[in-house]
């Protein structure tokens, strides 16, 4: 089977931090379902962290207390994503800090992503079949693969440009003869970050 045939779910989150595990929540989270090289559906949620936004996060994303306060919480809105991701392929750009605030969220439930799950790594792509490149940040990469950047640091902005990026990656992949899913994944993917799940109650596995 050829990569480009692959379901793919590409996401990025938004948060109040850099460590889930220092107390920092998600506040956004977006995501594209790509079947064949095409968007087939979309997921977006502002989230409510349940706990003060740091003036910082909002500098960063623009994301105020007032646009989250309404908002549902992880609890109610990330089991949602995880099924929207089902049984495909999740990638993002420095994907492991993105799943990193996902799957500790999920562990704060008693939840974990399917273990089967294989996560892409555009930032690895990037540097695997542009090691030239200086800056492997997503606006600038994306530029450098002749992708227009007109919104970034928010997750749905994001996640569209991600997708841009890696269509024209796996192109370049399978210029390398790895665009077999074997090879793709063996070469681009990362492990999921894995965390102790904090609930008594038996693990629930999606």
């Amino acid at each position: 089977m050829k990569i480009k045939n692959t379901e793919f779910v590409i996401f990025d989150v938004e948060t109040t931090g850099l460590s889930a595990q220092d107390g920092d929540r998600i506040i956004e989270i977006a995501a594209m379902k790509i079947k064949n090289g095409r968007v087939v559906d979309k997921f977006y949620s502002l989230v409510n962290p349940q706990r003060a936004l740091p003036a910082q996060a909002t500098r960063v994303n623009n994301i105020t207390e007032e646009m989250i306060a309404p908002a549902p919480t992880a609890q109610e809105i990330l089991p949602q994503m995880v099924s929207f991701i089902s049984g495909a392929c999740v990638a993002g750009h420095n994907v492991r800090f993105d799943l990193g605030f996902l799957c500790y969220e999920l562990a704060l439930m008693g939840r974990r992503l399917n273990d089967g799950t294989p996560a892409v790594d555009t930032l690895k792509m990037a540097k695997d079949l542009l090691p030239y490149l200086s800056n492997y940040k997503l606006s600038y990469l994306a530029r450098s693969l002749g992708v227009a950047v007109s919104k970034t640091h928010r997750a749905m902005a994001d996640v569209e440009l991600t997708v841009q990026v890696l269509m024209r990656m796996i192109e370049m992949a399978a210029d390398q003869n790895l665009d077999d899913v074997s090879k793709f994944l063996a070469q681009f993917s990362v492990d999921k970050p894995s965390f102790k799940l904090v609930s008594s109650a038996q693990p629930s596995f999606f």
